[in-house]
């Protein structure tokens, strides 16, 4: 590796900490350029299946990431008109001993934390707030990054981790905007207390409806409920924690069951953000400068896999780069060459079970036909691709 340069890491997110950790993990100095005064994450929760844990078993965060989950029993499937049960896969027993890992879920701000305190943790990680990498020039033996206000940074390599809006992916890329889906969501978390017995739920559960869903399952151990609606519309707005318009909400639910409508009252304001993603590419990198997760490969949340796919990125780099540290783009090439197909199949995929969630009509019976008869091995067949990897 080139001098004593760090690695330099532009973003801050679940994607950015979990990277520079697998970086220190491997004896590699990193500096962590964030743009917002603090180390911080917005949204709510976010599912991680078998494989983010397999990745995180690696790096020996397995336990402490589990430590403020929830594990459901099972992930179920109702129609948000009839409420009939469509399909319920369970999570346990059967699932742990085919996936060798469990599916829990877990509020995004306490993953974050767990990732940041582990950086916090290494003498190998310099982390710096308030410090926005507008542009970068690579010299073919280091990189140069000029930083908001004009300050430059100097290191052997850059790894763009600046999600969906990356000014990294401007000059890798050029691909122009996010694609936007035509759909939108609305989050919102209660705490226990607030959830009425009957409407509370161990379990990941999915109302499926004409062009809407609906979820909700415990967090933080069972100590809050989330909440997520989702429902098609041609609203456009960047960023990730917008209000809501509840009138705009109530008018794609109005008609559905009562036990949706009763969890959709109980939150007086709701956070939105637009559903945004990109097509999939394979040229994430460019010389000593890499893409990884959502600045990467930015996709729909319908599998419930952006914080999952960037930790398998952090992990495989950090393994290419431990492989090769004297010739990074070397290295980088390498994990791009491992991590492209996987991830272009969820980007495409998720879009699929958006349309699946959505069905309406004729679509929706035969949707409810081919995964209601289903057996709970037969389910884990058709998720095996993603759970089993990477």
């Amino acid at each position: 590796m080139s001098g004593s340069n760090p690695i330099l890491i532009s973003g801050g997110g679940i994607g950015g900490l979990v990277t520079a950790y697998a970086l220190a993990q491997k004896g590699f100095a990193v500096r962590v350029f964030e743009q917002a005064p603090e180390f911080k994450e917005v949204g709510a929760g976010i599912q991680l299946g078998p494989n983010i844990f397999r990745v995180l078993e690696k790096i020996g965060l397995k336990d402490e990431v589990l430590a403020d989950a929830h594990i459901p029993p099972s992930q179920e499937m109702r129609d948000a008109v009839t409420g009939k049960l469509i399909t319920n896969i369970p999570l346990n027993g059967a699932f742990r001993e085919r996936f060798g890992q469990p599916y829990a879920v877990i509020h995004r701000a306490d993953i974050h934390s767990r990732f940041l305190k582990a950086c916090q943790s290494s003498k190998l990680i310099t982390l710096e707030t308030s410090r926005r990498v507008d542009s970068y020039e690579d010299h073919g033996d280091r990189v140069t990054v000029t930083l908001e206000g004009g300050e430059r940074a100097d290191g052997c390599a850059l790894i763009g981790c600046d999600g969906m809006w990356s000014k990294i992916r401007e000059r890798i890329v050029g691909d122009g905007r996010p694609r936007v889906s035509g759909h939108i969501a609305y989050r919102g978390v209660l705490t226990r207390d607030q959830v009425p017995a009957d409407l509370w739920r161990p379990d990941v559960v999915l109302w499926a409806g004409p062009r809407c869903h609906f979820v909700h399952y415990p967090l933080r151990r069972g100590e809050l409920y989330n909440l997520v609606a989702v429902f098609h519309s041609d609203q456009y707005e960047e960023g990730w924690n917008t209000e809501g318009n509840k009138e705009l909400l109530w008018n794609h639910f109005k008609g559905l069951r009562p036990e949706v409508l009763r969890l959709l009252e109980l939150i007086d304001t709701w956070r939105m953000w637009v559903l945004c993603d990109r097509e999939p590419v394979k040229n994430w990198t460019q010389g000593r400068v890499a893409l990884l997760g959502d600045s990467a490969h930015p996709m729909l949340q319908y599998l419930a896999q952006g914080a999952c796919m960037a930790t398998e990125d952090a992990v495989v780099l950090a393994e290419k780069v431990a492989a090769q540290p004297n010739d990074l783009p070397a290295a980088f090439k390498a994990y791009q060459q491992e991590r492209y197909l996987r991830t272009a199949r969820v980007q495409i995929m998720a879009r699929v079970y958006g349309e699946f969630y959505h069905a309406r009509g004729v679509t929706a019976e035969l949707r409810d036909m081919a995964v209601g008869g289903r057996t709970a091995e037969q389910s884990y067949d058709g998720i095996a691709w993603l759970y089993g990897g990477p």
